[in-house]
């Protein structure tokens, strides 16, 4: 998972984790990264390549369970710390792997609380995934639309996934507009899905958004729903990944299980503010990068020490 020309968002969290780590200053880092997605004999042509290349490192940490068991091919003794994101702790034949991996790894880190409770290992460390406060921020509603062209006065909801994906659960969404929009008797109600856009992007559709829905059946973490709450976007979500442990008690955000009536409930009360907006940037902050890297260092130094 590390982000290229070809997938500019593809595994960007892993390369901000890794800025971050590089630039407190203590820390010296060599990415080995490949691209595994739909080519699976890729991981035994990365495990025999990480074999032949000379490691010189205090610390392996491998970011997927499948890429900790490339990266086993290559600790040589070295402490293993392995991150868990979703997938690897809920696919049927991904999921043993990353038990193997993790019971001969240093350390084991989930990324929410929810996913340390589904790991097939045992958890040592609860990291968060970090979002980049610094590229996340509020604007203004209008001036993020005028930069991307949308209609100014249209509502706007957001499913920052792609609805080509079960698990995200883009049905869901599709009926809540319906009802939503039966609700406001056939006011025009946009539902946007956008996924994959250069991180540049991020920022003004979470801006330019009136909410964001995450009808998700399932989160490791759930990035864009933090991200969007460092934008002061309002957000809805199903209780998955972090999101049980920060959007509950934030004004004009919703944490429950999808239910279509009950989120048209609480979105039509939400639109009829002309401008939607949420107190989420205080929770957001508790997720910084800067909070990642800090946590990640005291385990490099935990785990070289024995």
């Amino acid at each position: 998972m590390y982000p290229s020309a070809a997938r500019p968002a593809y595994g960007v969290f892993v390369r901000d984790q890794v800025e971050a780590l590089r630039a407190s200053g203590e820390v010296e880092i060599d990415v080995f990264r490949w691209d595994a997605r739909r080519r699976p004999w890729r991981y035994a042509a990365a495990a025999l390549e990480l074999r032949l290349t000379r490691v010189d490192a205090d610390v392996v940490h491998a970011h997927y369970g499948l890429s900790g068991l490339v990266t086993l091919a290559a600790t040589g003794g070295r402490p293993l710390v392995l991150t868990v994101h979703g997938r690897d702790c809920h696919h049927p034949l991904v999921r043993p792997v990353t038990g193997f991996v993790g019971r001969r790894a240093a350390a084991v880190v989930a990324v929410s609380q929810d996913l340390a409770e589904r790991c097939p290992c045992r958890v040592t460390d609860v990291i968060p995934t970090g979002v980049a406060l610094d590229r996340f921020q509020p604007r203004p509603r209008a001036e993020a639309r005028a930069d991307l062209g949308l209609d100014p006065d249209r509502r706007l909801l957001l499913f920052p996934a792609d609805p080509g994906r079960p698990e995200k659960r883009f049905d869901r969404a599709s009926a809540l507009v319906e009802e939503l929009t039966g609700m406001r008797s056939g006011a025009a109600i946009e539902l946007r899905a956008v996924w994959g856009r250069p991180r540049e992007e991020m920022p003004l559709w979470l801006n330019a958004a009136d909410a964001v829905l995450v009808t998700s059946e399932r989160e490791g973490y759930g990035l864009a729903c933090v991200e969007a709450l460092a934008c002061d976007t309002p957000v809805l979500t199903t209780p998955v990944g972090v999101a049980p442990t920060l959007v509950p008690g934030i004004a004009g955000c919703l944490c429950a299980p999808f239910d279509a009536r009950h989120w048209a409930a609480h979105l039509d009360a939400l639109l009829a503010q002309a401008e939607p907006r949420v107190d989420g940037r205080t929770a957001a902050e508790t997720q910084s990068l800067d909070e990642t890297a800090r946590l990640t260092l005291a385990l490099y130094r935990r785990v070289r020490s024995g």
